[in-house]
């Protein structure tokens, strides 16, 4: 018997690139939509409207905008295939204020010869900023597409770099767990 799939609430942050959609269950985040996505997503009808559930997200995402946070600590729910798993695991792993390209990305999970596939998963990512797809470009340095549109991913690596600059050695920034770390206390993250 199928397990009853979670209820599914949604709310909206107000941010620097637009309104974000924010959808998740009682446990964990599902989904991060920005406004200008070329297939732009909508609360489904059986989602409930509750921005409270959201709290320690948007208190999160608030920080990362406001340049006082460089990694998240959420619980999420990545549900792709191993492959997309394994590459959004990988994500999770380049350092804030940096870019490494989809070539180095593909050889870091092992497939080298895997770039378009590397491209596509994390085309694919349901969770953009937490699990920073933004931080991957093309091997000519080139902003290449972005779920959120170029313009978007070109802001989010700028205030990335000032943040980091500005940061310095400063160990003051809190640097949260990586997202995505399989066995992370109070989180279920073990499709990664």
């Amino acid at each position: 018997m199928r397990e009853r799939e979670a209820e599914i609430s949604y709310g909206y942050l107000e941010s620097p690139v637009g309104p974000l959609l924010v959808a998740g269950d009682a446990d964990r985040l599902h989904l991060i939509a920005f406004p200008t996505e070329r297939r732009t997503k909508q609360p489904q009808a059986d989602w409930r409207r509750d921005e409270s559930r959201f709290a320690d997200a948007f208190r999160q995402l608030r920080a990362y905008f406001a340049g006082e946070l460089t990694r998240f600590d959420l619980p999420l729910r990545l549900a792709g295939t191993a492959f997309q798993n394994k590459v959004w695991a990988a994500l999770c792993d380049i350092p804030f204020g940096e870019t490494i390209s989809y070539g180095t990305l593909a050889s870091r999970i092992g497939k080298p010869s895997a770039c378009r596939a590397v491209g596509g998963a994390n085309g694919a990512n349901p969770l953009p900023i937490v699990v920073p797809c933004h931080r991957v470009i093309g091997s000519d340095r080139s902003l290449t597409g972005f779920g959120g549109g170029v313009e978007t991913k070109r802001f989010l690596l700028a205030h990335e770099q000032r943040v980091a600059a500005r940061a310095g050695s400063r160990s003051d920034l809190p640097l949260f767990s990586r997202c995505g770390e399989p066995g992370s206390p109070g989180n279920s993250r073990e499709t990664i």
